[in-house]
């Protein structure tokens, strides 16, 4: 469960939202579901990182698992909850559990159609999309309800309901964040890199280097410009500006290097790696500032802002979506105004169609809406130059910032409302009438076994008759089955042994239905055997005609 190099916002969100609701969440046990196969230790060390106490713990893989009916809850860390809606229908399991996601980014066309499709998912009142910011519900109300309508429309009926839209953050352990910043000799160091006194000013940005996924620079590059000229006129301090993150691509640093160059000619601008923790624990110290002016529609909260505060420092940042409900204006730093472009000239329907025919990616289509949105230079500017001459103001929005973070963000407070939305979900489905289940299967993405089973001149079923082939022995079975095209795909039948078995009661009995068949073996076994049969009769260890 650790984090790869070059990690995205998502990822490192889920690993801590995780960690919170398992610390602090409150809960007796935690089951974690898993694609992949794991260990206990392994999920133990990844959460609890060698704290307790703790609930108790266990994993299983996803797939037939019990765990969510037990726990009444199934977390996921993203907003994908229509298969999983039809996996629950599937066990017939409507009313056993709910099922939470989380919302991470609104502005790629194939996870908002992801969402929509939980209204058309068997998805209930007790589930729920957490959205982490007043904006982020504002924008799924609004398409959710223009999916309703639409298909209200498209069908002579009402517009489907759809999961609870509750409002959880996500947080930041500010205590740690704290103590990482308070350093003085930390502090001391990066201020020495940078050839800085303790009256200079150290502007800080942190996050991924990505101007077609996070932000374009030149307006930081610009704005930290005019504000060090000013404090220059006013014999202010030194200023430098550090970025640390990682570029998506090689080429992004020279991109980035030359945006530098010739929009704050002068400015002592440093690129550092993001991936090295004790660096960005040391800059967290050494900064004065926090400087974010995110333009792209991908983000959709910001952590770095809380990181920020929760180290003390002023934020300055763009007015957009999740920023705007974190950093308050004039309290713990500055809100920069911030401009759409596109009008109503339908331009941007233009980019959405072009991507989903192909022709750009999702980073393309990002990008240019990024380059056309316009974060307010000179706002900045004055901001950036206020708190440079300020240090009176850089604590007292810094201390705010901390105070706000323990009230508000941290992860225990989060970790708390997810528990309060858990117990909520609980409370309706306790009270709730199953609903109905006249459709038990999701009728798109279905059973190929059933779904094409006119394809064939006839699918096998539990009436279908067989006969061992003259001559058969097991040690053909097993030749099969070690040869490499024969025995593709082994996972999803029973295994040779299995199958011999089998061949040998078909030979017994002459003449045998498939459901006699399976009827002597354990019911564990019998629906990969069913499979087992298939697959000799593809290759001629059994008949179904004669």
């Amino acid at each position: 469960m650790g984090l790869a190099r070059n990690p995205f916002g998502k990822d490192v969100a889920n690993l801590q939202l995780w960690r919170a609701v398992a610390q602090h969440g409150g809960y007796e046990r935690v089951d974690v579901l898993s694609l992949r196969p794991t260990s206990t230790k392994a999920l133990a060390e990844a959460l609890f990182e060698g704290q307790g106490p703790r609930p108790e713990l266990s994993w299983a893989m996803l797939p037939g698992s019990r765990a969510a009916r037990d726990a009444g809850v199934l977390l996921r860390g993203q907003p994908y909850l229509a298969d999983l809606a039809w996996l629950r229908r599937r066990e017939k399991a409507d009313r056993a559990y709910s099922l939470v996601g989380w919302i991470h980014t609104l502005a790629p066309p194939a996870i908002r159609q992801f969402i929509a499709d939980t209204a058309v998912a068997p998805t209930q009142p007790w589930d729920a999309l957490v959205c982490t910011s007043p904006a982020v519900r504002e924008n799924v109300e609004a398409m959710l309800g223009g999916w309703g309508e639409h298909l209200a429309e498209r069908t002579g009926g009402r517009p489907p309901p759809h999961p609870m839209l509750p409002i959880i953050p996500l947080g930041v352990d500010g205590p740690a964040l704290a103590a990482r910043a308070d350093r003085p000799e930390a502090r001391a160091r990066v201020r020495a890199e940078f050839g800085l006194a303790e009256a200079d000013v150290l502007v800080l940005w942190v996050g991924r280097l990505s101007y077609f996924e996070k932000a374009f620079p030149q307006p930081m590059f610009k704005a930290v410009a005019q504000a060090r000229a000013q404090s220059a006129a006013n014999r202010g301090p030194k200023v430098a500006f550090a970025l640390a993150g990682w570029f998506p691509q090689a080429a992004d640093r020279e991109r980035f290097e030359a945006a530098a160059r010739a929009h704050a000619p002068g400015v002592d601008v440093r690129f550092l790696d993001g991936n090295d923790a004790a660096a960005v624990g040391d800059l967290w110290a050494g900064a004065d500032i926090f400087l974010s002016l995110v333009d792209n529609i991908q983000e959709t909260f910001g952590i770095t802002p809380l990181e920020a505060m929760a180290a003390g420092l002023p934020v300055v940042a763009s007015d957009w979506d999740g920023y705007r409900a974190t950093v308050r204006h004039g309290v713990e730093g500055f809100l920069i105004p911030t401009l759409l472009g596109g009008g109503g000239g339908g331009l941007g329907a233009g980019l959405v169609e072009r991507h989903l025919l192909e022709l750009v990616t999702y980073q393309a289509l990002a990008g240019a809406v990024a380059q056309h949105t316009a974060v307010h230079i000179g706002r900045c500017a004055e901001a950036l130059a206020e708190l440079i001459a300020s240090p009176d103001l850089r604590r007292r929005m810094g201390q705010a910032g901390r105070a706000r973070v323990a009230q508000t963000y941290d992860w225990p407070v989060v970790a708390r409302q997810v528990r309060a939305l858990t117990d909520e979900l609980a409370a309706m489905r306790s009270v709730a009438v199953d609903p109905p289940r006249r459709t038990v299967a999701d009728p798109v993405r279905s059973d190929p076994f059933r779904t094409f089973a006119a394809f064939a001149t006839e699918p096998l079923t539990l009436d279908t008759w067989l006969s061992a082939v003259p001559g058969v022995t097991a040690e053909d079975i097993g030749a099969a089955a070690d040869a490499p095209l024969d025995g593709a795909f082994a996972g999803l039948r029973s295994g040779p042994d299995l199958c011999a078995q089998a061949l040998a009661l078909i030979a017994e009995a002459g003449r045998i239905q498939v459901r006699d068949v399976l009827l002597a073996f354990p019911v564990a076994e019998r629906r990969a055997l069913e499979l087992g049969l298939a697959w000799m009769a593809k290759y001629g260890f059994v008949d179904w005609l004669a």
